[in-house]
């Protein structure tokens, strides 16, 4: 931060004093003073009217000069002209290929006014003044050059000591010739650069065009009068109201979007509660198993209380080492209120007794 700080102090003292890069003095006005682009906080110049003022002969460099390097004292001044309406990035990339094309360059952009360009090309969407500035604060420029000609002259081309035209290499038919910078071309001082595909000023006017309805919509719906727009009561009271239709439609767009939404949450909700019902009740499934399944935990416990309670009725036996007792005699039945059982009859045998009665009537 501190470095970037002290360049740019070093920067605006070499502007004021007059120095060049390297500590010089400049006293020479054909010498520009070389500025940083990064720190500069000023839109480029205007060109003087009379062109460069100095005693110094007009020299051009040659191409191979200039591929090579020239001094820091010595850049090479390109030109590149052009009316830069509704300014885009199609100008800015080629205002870029002409500052870059040698290693020390002093790029010089040219704009016509609006009276030549109303006259060879058409109407413009910005006024000249318009135009100039939008060219003065773009970061490639070095000097801009106002009411700029629409075919450029010998006279033109030492006024302002230009070394290299920049422009791109399609020829550009205007004023009753085929090509304007041909003469240029012939000279050897024409430097081509590359146009942007898909941007132009007159693509963007016939975007503006197709969707006109829209865009006076849009300014209407900003705070401009249907008088600034030059529209019509009846259109004005027509785009009023598809404005409103438009909003509509668009409530009910959000409101279904918003819906959809709603009912995608749902959907997202039901399922995960849906999925989480299901691992529970598999839990649930398998913890019930485990304990009243047919080898659940309940059944070995009902086992091992079984046989704690059988090994707790059952008498311990002796040990097989140990001596045999006697087995005392069962003990007798006794008749109560006496001292002595009482004999067993035997059982009468009735057939034996009819038998005898029988041979007792005979005799």
């Amino acid at each position: 931060m501190e470095m970037q700080f002290g360049a740019k102090l070093n920067c605006r003292k070499r502007r004021k004093d007059g120095t060049g890069s390297n500590g010089t003095t400049n006293d020479d006005p054909t010498i520009p003073v070389k500025i940083s682009r990064l720190t500069l906080s000023m839109p480029a110049p205007f060109a003087n009217e009379n062109g460069v003022i100095s005693d110094k002969p007009y020299e051009r460099v040659t191409f191979e000069e200039a591929k090579v390097g020239t001094p820091l004292d010595r850049p090479v001044r390109v030109y590149a002209d052009g009316i830069f309406d509704l300014f885009h990035s199609g100008h800015a990339r080629a205002l870029m290929q002409a500052k870059s094309l040698f290693p020390n360059t002093y790029l010089i952009v040219g704009v016509c006014n609006d009276d030549l360009t109303h006259q060879f090309k058409g109407f413009t969407v910005m006024n000249e003044a318009e135009r100039y500035d939008a060219v003065r604060h773009c970061r490639y420029v070095d000097e801009v050059v106002r009411n700029a000609p629409w075919s450029l002259s010998p006279e033109f081309l030492e006024m302002h000591r230009i070394d290299f035209v920049a422009h791109d290499d399609i020829p550009y038919s205007s004023a009753g010739s085929d090509d304007v910078y041909k003469h240029i071309k012939d000279a050897g001082m024409f430097a081509p650069t590359q146009r942007t595909e898909g941007i132009s000023t007159s693509d963007i006017i016939t975007r503006i065009v197709r969707d006109y309805d829209v865009y006076v919509r849009r300014n209407l719906q900003r705070g401009y009068t249907a008088k600034e727009l030059n529209v019509s009561f009846i259109n004005e009271k027509k785009y009023n109201l598809q404005e409103r239709v438009d909003k509509v439609k668009q409530k009910v767009k959000d409101v279904e979007e918003k819906s959809k939404e709603f009912v995608q949450k749902v959907e997202e909700k039901s399922i995960d509660l849906i999925q989480k019902w299901e691992e529970k009740s598999r839990e649930f499934i398998g913890n019930f198993l485990e304990m009243f399944g047919p080898e659940g935990a309940l059944k070995h416990m009902l086992k091992e209380g079984k046989g704690r309670m059988l090994q707790a009725i059952t008498p311990k036996q002796s040990p097989s080492s140990s001596p045999t007792r006697e087995r005392s005699p069962s003990p007798t039945f006794r008749w109560p209120f006496s001292k002595t059982s009482p004999p067993c009859s035997p059982k009468p045998d009735l057939d034996a007794a009819a038998y005898d009665t029988s041979d007792d009537d005979t005799e």
